[in-house]
């Protein structure tokens, strides 16, 4: 798989890059924003966190100008995108959206037909944003609230 790159310049934001990612050759990295952002933050059991998914998913990786990691997000081979992360300094600057950004691009190279996401309830109107579709009732995750979210591969990225 070639890793493909997106700079993200912003005015008064810091810059940061956005490419994908292999397991386990970026696992490092990888593991650093999902320990910091579910293990540490969120106090999602290490357990539940290593599901042993990775190896079948694509993975997205943004690193600041330094190359340190500040998120991340996956793609399984079925079209669910999870474990998305992003530090909270590098929180609403973009990096999320653009990792999303980069998971939808890749599902459509896959010509998967749907994207499903399980995204925590405070997180809803971000992934509204790229045309995700709340349904369903609300349920607990590692005692986290989640809401399933849907939208089609082919509509417009946000």
């Amino acid at each position: 798989m070639s890793i493909r790159g997106h700079l993200y310049n912003r005015a008064v934001k810091p810059t940061f890059e956005v490419r994908r990612a292999l397991w386990p050759q970026d696992a490092e990295p990888l593991r650093a924003v999902r320990e910091a952002v579910f293990v540490r933050e969120q106090s999602v059991p290490i357990e539940l966190e290593w599901d042993g998914m990775d190896g079948e998913c694509l993975h997205v990786l943004a690193i600041d100008q330094a190359g340190r990691p500040i998120g991340t997000g996956r793609l399984l081979p079925d079209g669910h995108i999870g474990r998305m992360a992003v530090l909270p300094q590098w929180r609403h600057r973009g990096v999320g959206g653009a990792i999303l950004k980069e998971l939808i691009e890749a599902a459509r190279e896959r010509s998967l037909a749907e994207i499903v996401l399980n995204a925590q309830t405070h997180a809803q109107g971000f992934y509204a944003r790229f045309g995700f579709v709340s349904e369903g009732a609300e349920f607990l995750d590692a005692g986290i609230p989640h809401r399933t979210m849907r939208r089609p591969v082919t509509a417009s990225v946000g």
